[in-house]
């Protein structure tokens, strides 16, 4: 029944041209396996019993539109118990500082299945606008045994963007000092993030320098995975500085500046460039772009149709969990 409504979609599918990948919705891989996954979890049978039954009165038929499709996601995610999960949380990944606001802030939430070893890690960065946001573990992460970090790291006004830009690295190190703990494998580390998230796993990934600091080299990473990441400078940084955020700059400061052919494997999702915040998906085709011209062997861009910058992250973990299972076969 599964793989029959996935295959209802095939059709929402368009893939290809110059400015990289195109997905309208879903495709039907992606929408089968993130089934697949949920419908092995051991504490799905009731929901699953629900589910084949609104699929016998004909829902799939009636739902057409993109909306539908997107409210059938969201059921999927609210309602699916992830099962074996244990939490280790409130985590701080710096050490004494002295500094009360970082010692607040600089704490992290563990996801991990105790009986799983050598598992991919997902270190996830939360959004809002480098100003707002907590840290949290996305549902759609917990798949395949993976250990998902996620991070929480101060915020402007309180701090520069490049202090904020430091938590990042430093919570990323702390995952490849300790992670092992937790069943997770360090050669195996995934930075994610959506929006001020992905800006920040960009410049932690491409920018050699911030990680180096902590005694880490960056290409060690597995895989980087912006959702809806601004490339630029961020328009907080901008803001800092009396600009506008339609006035574009591009500094050390954005990650556009530090793009190179020889990073990490790079996954460059976002919304519908119609629905996007600020041109952002104008913004990830150049990303791209650049990654291409200059060789880069594994680069990849997604624009989701029909999502906007918030609802993006629904139609983007899918995409993000193939990626990373499309890499540990390699």
């Amino acid at each position: 029944m599964i793989v029959a409504f996935a295959k209802t979609f095939m059709r929402l599918v368009r893939i290809g041209g110059e400015n990289g990948w195109t997905l309208y919705d879903f495709d039907a891989v992606a929408l089968c396996e993130m089934a697949d996954c949920l419908f092995s979890c051991k504490k799905l049978i009731t929901f699953g019993g629900c589910f084949l039954c609104l699929i016998n009165s004909n829902l799939v038929y009636n739902m057409t539109n993109k909306i539908g499709l997107t409210f059938l996601l969201a059921w999927f995610a609210v309602m699916a118990i992830v099962a074996n999960y244990s939490y280790d949380r409130n985590v701080p990944y710096r050490g004494n500082t002295g500094d009360e606001y970082a010692s607040k802030m600089c704490r992290l939430d563990i996801a991990y299945q105790p009986d799983v070893q050598n598992a991919p890690v997902v270190v996830w960065f939360h959004g809002g606008g480098l100003t707002g946001g907590s840290r949290e573990i996305p549902s759609g992460l917990l798949t395949d045994g993976m250990v998902v970090v996620g991070v929480e790291y101060r915020l402007s006004p309180h701090v520069k963007t490049m202090e904020i830009v430091d938590d990042a690295a430093a919570a990323v190190a702390w995952v490849f000092d300790n992670i092992g703990k937790y069943g997770g494998d360090t050669s195996s580390i995934y930075i994610a993030g959506h929006s001020a998230g992905g800006y920040l796993v960009d410049m932690v990934g491409l920018d050699k320098k911030l990680l180096a600091r902590y005694g880490k080299d960056a290409d060690k990473l597995a895989g980087i995975i912006p959702f809806s990441g601004q490339v630029i400078t961020h328009f907080e940084t901008r803001n800092q500085r009396g600009l506008k955020p339609l006035q574009p700059t591009i500094d050390e400061t954005a990650p556009l500046y530090h793009v190179r052919n020889d990073c990490a494997p790079i996954l460059i999702l976002s919304g519908d460039r119609e629905k996007e915040l600020y041109g952002r998906y104008e913004e990830s085709a150049y990303f791209y772009r650049l990654f291409k011209l200059l060789g880069h062997p594994d680069v990849t861009l997604y624009e989701l149709g029909g999502f906007d910058h918030g609802s993006m992250c629904a139609a983007a973990f899918p995409l993000a969990v193939r990626f990373i299972r499309d890499h540990e076969k390699k």
